[in-house]
Parts: C-alpha cells; sequence; structure tokens
C-alpha cells in the first residue's frame, strides 16, 4: 500500500529493488505477472506499470480510467488486465500500445483465466465474458446471475467460480451451460476467494470461514474445514496439499483428498493474500506488512 514493487530474493528474503508506482493511491489486490524479462502489475491509480524483472527499471506505464485491482495476464505477446473503469484491455507486453479494449457494464475486477486463445472472466455486470486474445473480439456473453469479483479456475472445458450471490457456479465452456451450481446448505456467504481445480476437486474459500472441496463432475461437496475469519485468500496446491490464508491470521495446509488440517502457523494479522509455490518454498504476506516464507 506504499505503492512499491517489491523484488526479493526467494532463498533468503534480502531485497534486489523497489519500484516506486503510484505514492499517492498504493498497489492493492493486483497480483504481479512476470513474463519476457518484464515484470507487470496495476495500481489503485489505474495505471498497469511494465518493469524490467532484473533491475527494477521502468519500461512503460499505461493508464486507465479507474483503479486496477484485477491481476494481469500474459498471453500471444500480450498482457491483458481488467479496470474499474469498465473495460478489460489488451496491450503488447513489450511496448504497452494498445491493441484493442472491450467495454463490459460494470467494474472488472476479475482477473482473466485463458484458454485456447480466450480470456474468460466473470464481471461486476453479472456477466461471464470471452474475449478472444488476438482481437478483442467478445465471444461469450452469459448470465452468471450475480456479481462476480473472483477469478475463474479453468480446466478440461470447463470454468469454475464464486459469486456475491453465495454460490459457486461450474460453467460448460463449449455449450454455454451452467452445469451445476454449489451452494452450502446451512451458511450462505459470498465467495471473494478464486477457486482452484486440481485432481477433480474444487477448492475454494469463503467468507462463510470456510475452506470448501466440491466435486469438479457433480457440484457437490467433497468436504469443508471451518477457519475462525472469512477466506479471501486464493488456495494453492502441491503434492496433495492445499495452501491457504484465513482472515483469522492463519495459514492452513490441508490434505486434498479429505480436508484434514495437516498443519497451521498463526502470523498475527489476517491473511487476505493468496500463497505462492515455486522451488519448493510457499510464500504468502500478511496485512501487517510482513512477508513469510515456509521451507
Amino acid at each position: 500500500y506504499t505503492g512499491e514493487l517489491i523484488s526479493l530474493n526467494l532463498e533468503d528474503g534480502s531485497l534486489n529493488w523497489r519500484y516506486q508506482a503510484s505514492d499517492q493511491m498504493g498497489i492493492g489486490e493486483s497480483s504481479p505477472a512476470v513474463g519476457g524479462g518484464l515484470v507487470f502489475v496495476g495500481d489503485l491509480a489505474g495505471v498497469l506499470h511494465a518493469v524490467e524483472a532484473r533491475t527494477g527499471k521502468g519500461v512503460w506505464t499505461f493508464p486507465t480510467q479507474g483503479e486496477i485491482k484485477s491481476s494481469p495476464v500474459l498471453a500471444d505477446g500480450k498482457v491483458i488486465i481488467g479496470s474499474y473503469d469498465g473495460y478489460v484491455y489488451g496491450l503488447d507486453a513489450t511496448t504497452g500500445d494498445l491493441k484493442w479494449k472491450v467495454e463490459t457494464q460494470n467494474y472488472v475486477h476479475a482477473t482473466p483465466a485463458i484458454l485456447d486463445g480466450v480470456a474468460y472472466f466473470g464481471g461486476c455486470d453479472e456477466t461471464f465474458h470471452g474475449i478472444r486474445v488476438s482481437d478483442g473480439t467478445e465471444v461469450v456473453s452469459l448470465s452468471a446471475g450475480a456479481y462476480t469479483a473472483a477469478s475463474s479456475a479453468i480446466k478440461n472445458g470447463r470454468a469454475f467460480f464464486g459469486t456475491f450471490d453465495n454460490e459457486v457456479i461450474g460453467l460448460d465452456l463449449a455449450t454455454h451451460e451452467i452445469i451445476w451450481r454449489y451452494e452450502h446448505p446451512q451458511r450462505h456467504f459470498p465467495f471473494y476467494s478464486s477457486a482452484l481445480n486440481v485432481d477433480g476437486t474444487i477448492v475454494i474459500g469463503g467468507r462463510d470461514r470456510m475452506v470448501h472441496g466440491i466435486s469438479e463432475q457433480t457440484g457437490e461437496a467433497l468436504w469443508t474445514f471451518m477457519t475462525r475469519a472469512r477466506v479471501d485468500s486464493s488456495p494453492a496446491a502441491a503434492d496433495g496439499r492445499v495452501y491457504i490464508g484465513s482472515g483469522d491470521g492463519r495459514l492452513y495446509v490441508l490434505d486434498l483428498d479429505s480436508g484434514e488440517k495437516l498443519w497451521e502457523f498463526d502470523t498475527g494479522a489476517p491473511l487476505s493474500a493468496s500463497p505462492a509455490i515455486a522451488d519448493g518454498k510457499i510464500v504468502i504476506g500478511s496485512q501487517d506488512g510482513v512477508l513469510y516464507c515456509f521451507g
């Protein structure tokens, strides 16, 4: 929230460089994307930044007309970003030149997911969109029936995402039909966490304080795990384990098959950020400004 993009050495946490983005609005929920020797991130002043990954030197910026809380995604030489001005932008990743933009009817909070040259995302306009990466043509526009801030998990020709109408939706991308809707039978709270699809299980956190494991095929609950606060963190998985943070300040590690807790770590501050996994390490930041790395 100081508006800095920071690069650290993964082995020991030492500082590589700092890049100052906005010094007034900060960097909010936009997570960096890396590719082609560049790092991309959006800020709350509505600017997308491209920075040299090795040196932290700014290469180009692109202003939008609203906050950027969506995370950039790279595909086919383009960086794609949503903005609270209601547009999704496709920019040349090397130069920042605008290739296309597509207007929606409300904020674009979710990060697009790419499949077969199409960027899919649910919008705050209660619509699930599919935009062709090559030219910005909208090829899918389906009513999701609810405000959607969470990003989609796409696998096996299907998209899975949570909504603010307390549901997780499974959508067939070939037929454009909703194949199932999941809602907990007792606890009806929005889903802000983005879904993860791994080994036939959809894993997602809820503002009902629970982590949900849902069958990819049927939409039925396989397991749930209760934390002590809302779960806005999005899950990551490796080697049959699920890693996810909670507003109760704990990083939880769950068994993917059963949802049973394997271990937890209490940071003492809410965890709304999502864990990242690389080189056998798990990294997550807490709301008191501390970054943690676990081996």
